[in-house]
């Protein structure tokens, strides 16, 4: 499916830097195999803009949320600059749109991590939104406090095919100099967690 932005696009720009490998590859990346770790979003009433849906630069505020909630609850990341040893700067960011999403409807935000490195993490990100139903995905506390897994049966409340997809890379610096320091094992071993068996 060719993203909604795209379609406005003259044909000679729509074909720049898209081969059929990359492409496959970017279709691949819209659906729920390619990621490890969901977390639903509750888009707000300001997140619409003046055309009914959700302004494009809001998605990478949803990005950062599953990012940083990621890493908070489950590689151990400490927020308080007084307290942590280390901190991440957000050095990259990009974003496909596929198709749009207004408030009120709850997507799920979905991470996946492609590459450790010495203080990088490269991030692939997506956005699902719930399916065309009369229903509204049933979303609790646990869900929103500790998102879940691929393969989770709340899953299949959200489209398998995702509205947004983007990447995200991290460096982390120690808070006092602000050069890239060491990510710690433990930290690794989270992030690992979501990585695709050809990523590791």
């Amino acid at each position: 499916m060719t993203c909604w932005g795209s379609r406005l696009l003259p044909g000679n720009l729509r074909s720049l830097g898209t081969s059929p490998k990359s492409q496959r590859v970017a279709d691949c990346h819209r659906h729920h195999e390619a990621y490890g770790y969901f977390l639903p979003i509750q888009t707000r009433w300001q997140d619409n803009d003046q055309y009914g849906h959700v302004n494009n630069a809001v998605y990478y505020s949803y990005f950062d949320t599953i990012i940083n909630h990621y890493l908070i609850r489950y590689c151990g990341l400490r927020t308080s600059l007084l307290k942590s040893p280390m901190v991440g700067f957000m050095v990259t960011n990009q974003c496909t749109f596929h198709t749009p999403i207004s408030f009120p409807q709850v997507p799920v935000a979905a991470l996946a991590v492609e590459k450790v490195g010495h203080s990088s993490v490269h991030y692939r990100l997506a956005l699902f939104p719930p399916k065309d139903t009369k229903e509204l995905p049933s979303v609790n506390h646990w869900d929103l406090s500790d998102g879940f897994f691929f393969g989770h049966p709340k899953l299949a409340h959200f489209d398998s095919s995702a509205c947004t997809t983007g990447s995200s890379v991290h460096v982390f610096v120690n808070p006092a100099t602000s050069k890239p320091t060491g990510l710690p094992e433990d930290f690794r071993k989270g992030l690992r967690r979501l990585m695709s068996p050809a990523s590791v």
